[in-house]
This record gives C-alpha cells, sequence and structure tokens, in this order.
C-alpha cells in the first residue's frame, strides 16, 4: 500500500496525486523558473564560449601577418631605414589592443612603443616637435607613437591645453615637418582609428566596472563624450589639412576590434616594400575597415550637408 506524503509547501512531483490544484501550480510554476534560469545560464555560458572562441580565431588569424612584420622588420633592420607609425584617434578606439599585436613577435631591440606623457617645464618653452624628434628611429628601428604631436590638432585645443596661436602654429607647420620627416627617408604612417559614440561608451561603462580596465580611465576619458562634437570638429579640421601626398592619413573603423587589428597591420605591412612576402596571405585591407584620409573627408562633409552635424 503507497504511503502518502504528508502536505508541505514544496511536495515532490513524484507522488502528484497526493498533491492538491494549488500545490501541482505552484510546483510546475517553481519547475518552470528553475527551467527557464538553466536555459539562460547555458545561452549565456555558449555566448561566452562563442566569444572566446571567437577571439581565439581571430588572434590565430593574426598570426600569419604578425609573422610578415617580423620580415618587415628584418628588412628595415638591412636596408638601414627608419619607420614611424602614429596611432591616432578617440580614446577607447582601439590603439592600445593594436599596438600590441603588431609588436607581439618583433624584435625588441629594433622598435619602441612611446607615448609621452605631459611636456615638462622645460620643454614647454621648446620648439613644439623636439621632444618628439628626440624618440625618432635610428636606422633599422621602428617606432610605433601611441598618440604622437596630434595632440596639439585636437586634444590640446578642445580642452585648452594650449593657445589658438599655438594650435594655428602647429597646423601651418605640421605639413612642413612631416614632408621633412618623409624627405630623409624615414617611413611615416598615419593611423586615425575611430569608434562609433555608442561604441566608445560601451567601452567606457566597462573601463568603469572591470578592474582590470580602470586604470585606462582618464578625466579626459569621462568628457570624452560630452565633448563628441567638438572632437568630431577637429578632427575634420585635422584631416583638411593634414593629408598631404607626402604624409597621408588613412582612418581604421574600430567598432569591431579583431578587424581593426588586421586591417591596421595589413595597412603598415603595404607601406613598407619587404620582400618574400607569403604568397598564400591577402595584404588587400578591407574597404569596410580602412579608408583613406580624402574619402573621410567626403564622408564627414555629406553628413554634415545631410544631418546638419559631423557623427564620425
Amino acid at each position: 500500500m503507497r504511503k502518502h506524503r504528508p502536505d508541505t509547501d514544496s511536495p515532490d512531483l513524484s507522488d502528484i496525486e497526493s498533491l492538491s490544484p494549488e500545490q501541482l501550480a505552484k510546483k510546475l510554476a517553481e519547475q518552470r523558473k528553475e527551467i527557464e534560469e538553466l536555459q539562460e545560464t547555458m545561452e549565456r555560458q555558449g555566448r561566452k564560449h562563442q566569444s572566446a572562441l571567437s577571439r581565439r580565431q581571430a588572434e590565430q588569424a593574426l598570426k600569419p601577418y604578425q609573422a610578415e612584420v617580423i620580415k618587415m622588420q628584418r628588412y628595415l633592420e638591412e636596408e638601414r631605414l627608419g619607420m614611424i607609425v602614429l596611432f591616432e584617434g578617440r580614446d577607447a578606439s582601439g590603439k592600445g589592443g593594436t599596438i600590441r599585436r603588431m609588436t607581439r613577435y618583433m624584435n625588441e631591440k629594433h622598435y619602441r612603443v612611446v607615448a609621452l606623457g605631459k611636456p615638462t617645464e622645460q620643454q614647454r618653452t621648446q620648439w613644439y616637435f623636439q621632444r618628439y624628434v628626440e624618440q625618432f628611429p635610428r636606422g633599422g628601428e621602428t617606432v610605433l607613437f601611441d598618440r604622437s604631436w596630434y595632440n596639439r590638432a585636437v586634444v590640446e585645443p578642445i580642452f585648452g591645453f594650449c593657445t589658438d596661436l599655438q594650435y594655428q602654429n602647429f597646423m601651418v607647420g605640421v605639413t612642413g615637418f612631416e614632408k621633412d620627416i618623409v624627405r630623409q627617408g624615414i617611413i611615416l604612417v598615419k593611423l586615425y582609428f575611430s569608434v562609433s559614440k555608442e561604441e566608445q561608451r560601451y567601452r567606457f561603462e566597462r573601463r568603469k566596472t572591470d578592474p582590470l580596465r580602470q586604470w585606462k580611465l582618464s578625466e579626459v576619458d569621462l568628457q570624452a563624450q560630452d565633448r563628441w562634437d567638438d572632437f568630431s570638429n577637429m578632427k575634420y579640421a585635422m584631416l583638411k589639412r593634414t593629408h598631404t601626398a607626402e604624409a597621408p592619413w588613412t582612418v581604421i573603423r574600430s567598432d569591431d576590434k579583431l578587424k581593426a587589428r588586421l586591417n591596421a597591420i595589413k595597412v603598415v605591412l603595404n607601406a613598407v616594400p619587404f620582400r618574400n612576402r607569403n604568397p598564400d596571405l591577402d595584404f588587400r585591407p578591407d574597404s569596410e575597415v580602412v579608408v583613406s584620409g580624402a574619402v573621410e573627408l567626403e564622408l564627414m562633409e555629406a553628413q554634415r550637408i545631410n544631418q546638419g552635424k559631423f557623427t564620425h
């Protein structure tokens, strides 16, 4: 003879006949909730796994091009050529991550990453470009500037770190300065990383909550969203006046970090005529990710006409 279980708030479904309609409904609701929570957990874990897998695949896809960077570096050493790569763009646009991927397997003796802080009082009295020139490459060396002299074209005037006269003097003099760099035989590559306002906001929020990223936040970062239009206006003026045949700008769409890194590396590789390229690799940049400074200017001008302001 079957023993009946006593009435409890959480009866077991294995003895369904002992349940009142109210108890059965309650138990079924609890189990539906447990199943939904389990499904959500599995979906979340699946998304994390897929994201991790995608990142790993993307990192693996970089390796053949990172091997080409080593060939490029060897060519520069053999030919005693210096190379400068400028990484510019809004905060949280992916400059630092791209630099790390580009240099991961490079010979540390023949490259430097330069990220200058605020100028000293003595440097403030010197020619503006002097502290950057002091970091220029010797023959066979590559120098990657994580922000560069173009601080004076965008960040400094927006936040009042330079006078209007200093800004105007810079804009007049920078093109001649860069022509001299190229004339001296240094390979100069200027990259501008372009991130959307929504993606920048998302990355800032991650920085606020992720203890591994909080160090990246600065006072300038905290104002970047509020000053978005100011940055757009200064970006336009910079491209308009400093995109030249001798030292052109290349814009990298960087909402997708993985694509931005790969295509930025391709741009740098294409700037150097090194030998023995891997014939199985596609060195053509993705036109959805890489655009010339001239094309970016056209797009920005169309935005201003159609929407009354720049959106990039």
